[in-house]
């Protein structure tokens, strides 16, 4: 018997999912453990094997490998709770990573912010100006050395540093893309000072052009890496000594996985790692349900999170934003809002009620969970509501106190508004739809998709209570809530699925014609490389995947575009054609006719993706055939549409329910790790995966 099990930690709840090489999936959930995330994976992995019967050490022992997905490196950058690090760059360039360009001022802000062009400014620095130094050296354009690296001052700069408790630097030179040997050289020299330094490369981290971003995605990577890698360190101790004899795999935002002893040195590339195990759970259910065209819905405790899957393949982009910093990292697109079931509901200066970014978190949690928190939450609207058991999360495990959550509720929003606490409770759940509904429409309808060509997949503990809902505020007809075994741990499901995957790029700008052998030298380098990572990862693969592409422009602009490269040699027919797929995608994103072919079109970074596809990944079991009706386990009063009030409405056992069986809503399914709200007018049909199908209830006939 052989295990694969995902673990996905997220802010306020830790998921986990196993399946082994006969077919069975299981999944168990349990609370986050901030600031020592590591207590609640151990948490959950107990939970898994009780479940078998086994000891954790038992369960350990048979696993392949554990793939890991988290938020932590995410969260301490969003909330800069990060050390502070030390910066080395080329003498009379240290300031570009305060001007930050044009980009400091509109990145990552709203349209609102950027409306009002006098309040905007450029105080989110990455790091004091004290820690940002110089050192003399000079490469030019071409990788040639114009001024050979001054190192004695290497040696006083690293010093100054460490003087002032620096215990990571990170070092970006000017053009080290096209030559890292001065960068490779510093860091061997902090190490002969002090080989406990954390050190990251741009060469290594980042080796594409524009100074900003590259020093910036550098910065981010050292502020995360020591934590990342003592966090890992620590886990991977832990459960070894608990018998685990296979690897730990970190997440990463290309949507594969890679070794947790690699991962520090790439942590930037983390830093999706929770966000994109959905959409890679998603992708895999939907070739089993035949499905394409995905939108894909993660709304856990802390985050609403929206990725596309288009044609079968999960949208990616090059490019990040964090703290109104851009970071180059190839990634799975995923959107990301602070409105899960942690958000906090407050009314802001005018009188409106607003919903997040501030989530209560694990700790200490919604007001109903009695650990001390007082600000009402979408979870606690929904114990009002009816929409949550009494009797608490978890099978029961996870206690609720509705005292507490009108308590919170009543004096945080109803009496503000003048509201009775039920009506403020359905505003909170009606203001969430809205909410999740716009961050919808922005990422399918913006994006030039037809939203009636999709299918909605809703998953997380509070997605299933929200889904029909705002799949109406954007026009979806199906809704599909992945149940059966895994239930509100789908992304953890994504994280077990997921194959080892790497990616290496280079920047190499240059006019079209591109001279094949130069691009063929690029390609064969970062193919050379993304192997060479693959076989470091101790894993023995079914197959080795490679994708070439090119990141194009048209001369004079900003606007990169990411095409695929064929196979085959490149020769100068291979590199038209993917001149042609650059202007039809060009067209496609941004109108037709808004190219200009004859200012010439660049090829400027070329990048490999690798994936190593592993023995095996969860497939999730059948379920029994449907025997009759579906048994309704108990009845209570439901609060779902505002003006309607509470409505009796029956509520189905999930554990009862089989393949076949239709629930005419309005209704309410128990799930132990999840809620799922069947509204009126709407039929949720059971598959033989044991996937609940939610549909308008004319479309079935019913």
């Amino acid at each position: 018997m052989a295990y694969v099990i995902g673990v996905d930690v997220g802010g306020t709840f830790t998921d986990a999912v196993l399946d082994d090489d006969s077919g069975s999936v299981i999944a168990a959930k349990a609370p986050s453990t901030p600031p020592d995330y590591s207590r609640g994976v151990l948490d959950v992995l107990e939970q898994l094997a009780e479940q078998l019967g086994r000891s954790v050490e038992e369960m350990l022992a048979d696993t392949h490998h554990v793939a890991h997905g988290t938020t932590s490196s995410l969260n301490a950058l969003v909330t800069r709770q990060v050390p502070d690090v030390g910066f080395l760059t080329t003498k009379g360039h240290r300031d570009s990573i305060f001007i930050m360009n044009v980009e400091g001022r509109y990145l990552g802000r709203s349209p609102h912010e950027l409306q009002h062009v006098l309040a905007q400014d450029k105080d989110h620095h990455l790091l004091g100006k004290r820690h940002a130094l110089e050192v003399t050296e000079r490469v030019d354009r071409d990788g040639n050395v114009i001024v050979a690296l001054d190192e004695d001052e290497v040696r006083r700069q690293v010093e100054a540093l460490r003087a002032d408790g620096i215990r990571a630097i990170a070092v970006s030179l000017l053009w080290a893309f096209r030559n890292p040997v001065h960068e490779r050289r510093v860091r061997e020299i902090v190490h002969e000072i002090d080989p406990e330094v954390y050190v990251a490369l741009s060469s290594e981290v980042s080796p594409r052009i524009r100074e900003f971003a590259r020093h910036s995605t550098t910065i981010m990577s050292t502020q995360v890496g020591p934590g990342l890698r003592d966090y890992l360190t620590n886990l991977e101790a832990s459960l070894k000594q608990r018998g685990m004899t296979g690897p730990l795999l970190v997440m990463q935002s290309n949507g594969g996985a890679v070794a947790a002893s690699e991962a520090p040195a790439q942590a930037i590339s983390t830093v999706g790692s929770v966000l994109t195990g959905g959409v890679v759970g998603s992708g895999q259910l939907g070739r089993r349900l035949g499905h394409r065209n995905i939108i894909s819905t993660d709304v856990g405790g802390t985050t609403f999170l929206v990725g596309l899957i288009v044609d079968g393949e999960p949208e990616r982009d090059t490019t990040t934003v964090i703290n109104h910093h851009p970071i180059n990292v190839p990634t799975l697109k995923v959107h990301a809002i602070g409105s899960g079931g942690g958000a906090i509901a407050w009314v802001d200066p005018g009188g409106n009620l607003r919903i997040g970014p501030h989530s209560a978190q694990a700790v200490p949690g919604p007001a109903c969970y009695d650990q001390g928190g007082t600000e009402p939450t979408n979870t606690d609207a929904n114990l009002v509501l009816g929409i949550l058991p009494a009797s608490g999360l978890l099978g029961g495990r996870k206690a609720l106190d509705v005292d507490k959550a009108r308590e919170a509720i009543r004096t945080r929003i109803a009496e503000p508004l003048g509201l009775s606490v039920e009506d403020a409770a359905a505003a909170i759940h009606a203001a969430q739809n809205a909410q999740t509904g716009d961050l919808l429409r922005k990422s399918v309808v913006e994006a030039g998709h037809d939203p009636r060509e999709f299918v909605l997949y809703a998953f997380g503990g509070s997605g299933p209570a929200f889904c029909a809902k705002y799949a109406t505020h954007l026009g979806v007809s199906e809704v599909v809530v992945p149940l059966g075994p895994v239930a509100s741990a789908f992304s953890a499901y994504g994280l077990a699925a997921s194959d080892i995957a790497l990616a290496g790029e280079l920047s190499d700008p240059a006019q079209l014609p591109v001279d094949p052998v130069r691009a063929e030298k690029n390609f064969a380098q970062l193919s050379d490389q993304v192997r060479q990572g693959l076989d470091r990862q101790g894993l023995k693969f079914d197959r080795v995947e490679i994708v070439r592409e090119v990141d194009m422009r048209y001369a004079m602009q900003l606007a990169e575009v990411t095409v695929g490269v064929g196979d085959g040699p490149l020769d100068e027919n291979a590199m038209n054609d993917a001149a042609q797929r650059f202007e039809q995608k060009y067209a496609d994103l941004y109108g037709q006719g808004s190219g200009f072919s004859a200012a010439g079109i660049q090829a400027i970074t070329y990048r490999v993706r690798g994936r190593g596809v592993l023995p095996f990944s969860p497939e999730l079991p059948p379920l029994g055939a449907a025997d009759g009706e579906p048994p309704v386990s108990s009845r209570r009063p439901v609060y779902l549409e505002i003006g309607q009030g509470f409505v009796d409405t029956p509520i189905y056992d999930y554990t009862a329910l089989r393949a076949g069986h239709v629930v005419t809503g309005p209704a309410v399914i128990e799930v132990p790790t999840t809620t799922v709200v069947v509204p009126d007018g709407r039929t949720g049909t059971v598959d033989d995966l044991g996937n609940l199908h939610i549909t308008h209830t004319q479309q079935t006939g019913a």
